[in-house]
């Protein structure tokens, strides 16, 4: 502070002498060497506040790093606290209703429902079944290398709700706003680094003109068109062979298109029903209770009569009430609907004779008891009828395993956005990276835990590693008023039970999130 002072003084001084030459009179050597030492002064003056600036933001920045790590080693030795804590929260129940919008269910006259994965649940064997018959078809029609043959479908690898990129040939798992995952995008069966999926992408986000190459892989049998996709993929990439994505993205489709559409899977089921069908006694009661209840029933699915008529008379063979069929139940069963054009087309419904298995030429304006119809659409099925209207995962989450890392995933994640809020760039130092690099690892130790715990390859279906909603998720939020894993879980609800999304819904609500307070107190 004496130094201070002096400068002040001297500088005082200086303005004085500049001032009186301001003509150009006494610009000699006696001002010019006072304005120089002036200036020496000034300058050794902002140095030394710069440094006593520079100590004390020093010892700031390290007293926040120092609370941060106390905050952390703290938290680490807290982990051990966790599973107790753990005790007190819900557990989510996998038959449970999840509501993204509130609805009514006295309100519901008619429930439709569709065949294959909602009436007809089938075992893991069905993706192999698949599989093999589509690598078949590729190599004996679609001249495939014949050691596509050797290819076997891998349970352990793809996830429904992926997407393919058929300009570049990769597999990705996009989070709820269109970002790719960093540990879930593989080209072939190689799992591509950050560094990768930058050179190729440029960035992680999905843009529109990108978005438009992308083919999104949703429903039940893309677990086999996933898998041949990436073996093929692999395959070329291994034999050093030129390929075009979009074409193996073509071929692969097509090989699992004609599998559904010439009988081939169907005929493979119904030759060994217990091999593929899950028997359920609880579908028929859930059946018979809407009956009961005033509701109507329709059956929509594409497949043809024959193989649903199997399936349904195998899985309920077991069960009585019914004199002569499991049509009784419906009002009205429609086959070979060719969804999703049933939604949009004019196309008109055909009665079907199942014993000739051929279809009537008489205009269908009304549909009969008992009878099986074709084809049609969402058009005049409203006008005949006259009607209109407005899980494995989850016992995963309830492992008090599971919820063990996500505490831990949340804390890290407090403390790294306390981390990063806290400093800016230019106070960053030794300490802060050491301590920036523990947390990293840490949390990502947690994810990559929780990761295994789903799928090895690309995680859960429904979060990304990082505890964000998938795409996937968003098309269930987007298109689903409720949504469960089986028709026959409506069984735990009354009828006329109103269903409300949850108070706290972040995005899904079957999701819940172990807070970190949870265990801070104990």
């Amino acid at each position: 502070m004496v130094s201070f002072r002096r400068l002040v003084s001297l500088c005082s001084s200086s303005i004085k002498r500049t001032a009186c030459s301001a003509s150009g009179v006494g610009e000699g050597f006696g001002g010019s060497n006072v304005r120089g030492y002036s200036a020496i002064a000034s300058s050794r003056q902002i140095e030394l506040k710069s440094n006593v600036e520079a100590q004390s933001n020093t010892a700031v920045v390290d007293d926040e790093i120092a609370k941060i790590q106390h905050a952390f080693d703290a938290a680490r030795q807290g982990f051990h606290k966790i599973p107790k804590a753990l005790k007190a929260m819900p557990k989510m129940n996998p038959k449970g209703i999840y509501v993204n919008k509130n609805l009514r269910l006295d309100n519901i006259q008619v429930y439709g429902f569709d065949y294959d994965y909602t009436l007809a649940h089938y075992s893991a064997d069905l993706q192999s079944l698949i599989y093999d018959l589509a690598k078949e078809h590729m190599v004996n029609e679609l001249r495939y290398p014949d050691i596509c043959m050797e290819f076997e479908y891998d349970p352990t690898f793809p996830i429904r709700g992926l997407y393919y990129d058929r300009l570049k040939g990769c597999l990705l798992k996009l989070d709820f706003f269109g970002s790719i995952e960093p540990d879930g995008c593989y080209f072939g069966r190689h799992k591509l680094s950050r560094k990768e999926i930058k050179e190729i992408y440029g960035t992680r986000h999905i843009g529109r003109d990108q978005a438009r190459g992308l083919v999104g892989l949703m429903d039940f049998f893309c677990f086999s068109e996933a898998c041949l996709i990436a073996d093929i993929v692999q395959h070329f990439v291994d034999a050093k062979l030129e390929f075009d994505a979009c074409y193996i993205y073509e071929d692969v489709n097509r090989a699992i298109q004609h599998v559904h559409h010439s009988g081939l899977v169907h005929r493979g089921i119904l030759a060994d029903p217990p091999r593929y069908l899950v028997k359920n006694g609880e579908l028929l009661r859930f059946l018979r209770m809407l009956r009961n209840k005033g509701k109507k029933l329709f059956l929509l699915t594409n497949s043809p009569f024959y193989f649903v008529d199997g399936g349904m008379s195998f899985m309920l063979e077991d069960s009585t009430g019914y004199k002569d069929s499991w049509r009784e139940i419906f009002d009205v069963v429609i086959a070979k609907a060719n969804k999703p054009e049933f939604y949009t087309s004019e196309h008109p419904f055909r009665c079907y004779d199942t014993e000739k298995d051929t279809l009537a030429f008489t205009k269908v304006d009304s549909f009969l008891p008992n009878k099986i119809y074709y084809h049609g659409c969402l058009k005049s099925f409203l006008q005949i009828t006259k009607w209109n209207g407005p899980e494995s995962e989850i016992h995963t989450q309830n492992e008090d395993s599971y919820r063990f890392e996500q505490a831990k995933f949340h804390i890290i994640q407090e403390l790294l956005g306390k981390l990063h809020s806290t400093l800016g760039t230019s106070q960053r130092n030794a300490k802060y990276e050491s301590l920036m690099e523990e947390l990293n690892e840490e949390r990502q130790k947690a994810c990559s835990m929780m990761k295994r715990m789903f799928n090895r390859s690309f995680g859960a279906t429904f979060l990304t590693n990082t505890g964000q909603e998938s795409a996937f998720a968003y098309h269930i939020h987007q298109y689903a008023d409720v949504y469960t894993s089986k028709p026959e879980n409506f069984l735990f609800y009354p009828p006329e039970a109103w269903l409300h999304v949850p108070f706290d819904i972040k995005i899904m609500p079957h999701h819940v999130k172990v807070p970190s307070t949870l265990f801070k107190n104990q």
